[in-house]
């Protein structure tokens, strides 16, 4: 007799087992005509402009760690007014809680003002757009037959 726990196991390994199988068949039925304008990057049926394989900016990742700290803020400051707003604490302390909670709060976030000053003025939030490379694919199929199906379709 299995456990829940085996008979959870066997679910997943039964999951991964059909997934594998519908792959390997579908592998097999595909037909596999590869050429250039197949292998070249789809945007909606324009003409890709840029590397699909380009490097992103710097900044993205400085953006990001800039989002994630003030992110991790409100996570400190939702438990902080949860807990320091208790009635029957401050009523315990006559008062003095609320005031330390308010001062801890406001050292809490003028600590972070600082660091986005700090950031703002070292030149981080900067943002300088990168100019697009565009790539010069040779195919067999001419430019202007593009042109004439794009403007039919604009209509």
């Amino acid at each position: 007799m299995l456990s829940d726990f085996g008979v959870l196991l066997l679910f997943i390994v039964g999951a991964f087992a059909f997934i594998a199988i519908v792959l390997f068949i579908a592998r097999l039925l595909r037909p596999s005509r590869p050429n250039v304008e197949k292998n070249s990057t789809y945007e909606s049926g324009e003409e890709p402009v840029g590397n699909a394989n380009v490097q992103f900016n710097i900044r993205f990742y400085v953006v990001a760690l800039v989002f994630v700290l003030f992110d991790v803020e409100l996570v400190f400051l939702f438990p902080w007014a949860t807990v320091f707003g208790q009635e029957r604490l401050i009523k315990a302390t006559e008062g003095l809680w609320g005031w330390f909670a308010l001062t801890e709060a406001i050292l809490f976030i003028v600590i972070l003002a600082l660091g986005l000053a700090y950031v703002w003025a070292k030149g981080y939030l900067d943002w300088v757009k990168p100019q697009p490379k565009v790539p010069i694919i040779e195919t067999k199929v001419p430019t202007d037959l593009y042109q004439q199906v794009n403007e039919r379709y604009k209509r």
